[in-house]
């Protein structure tokens, strides 16, 4: 979430070391971007996800939203096999990307008005 008066950037590496601990110095560049339009559920989210090739600190998960739930690292094709019960908004570009795949934007619809049960669908 971007605060009111913050850059994107700023933001984005405000919540890194809020959720990680890591302080990210440069941003290299946006990898892609994420739409989820859930009008049966009455929001829309928008997700950039940035390359960096600095970061500095120790990771430790303080995050105060319950987004991170564990940090490791892993082969690229262990983590897609790790990603398996994610959203498909988060699994398949996360996926693509780590496959090679620079497809710039990705949309999603969610349909339903239970997320738990709500249905995902690519639509573009």
């Amino acid at each position: 979430m971007i605060d009111e008066g913050e850059t994107l950037l700023g933001g984005l590496a405000r919540e890194v070391f809020e959720e990680t601990g890591l302080t990210v110095n440069t941003w290299s560049a946006r990898s892609y971007t994420v739409t989820v339009d859930a009008p049966d559920l009455g929001w829309q989210l928008t997700v950039e996800a940035w390359e960096t090739d600095q970061v500095a600190g120790e990771i430790c998960i303080a995050d105060p939203d319950g987004i991170v739930e564990e940090v490791r690292h892993t082969s690229a094709a262990d983590a897609v096999q790790l990603m398996a019960a994610s959203p498909l908004w988060v699994r398949e570009p996360v996926g693509a990307w780590l496959g090679g795949d620079r497809e710039q934007h990705y949309r999603f619809a969610l349909r339903g008005t239970n997320r738990a049960s709500a249905r995902a669908e690519r639509i573009s």
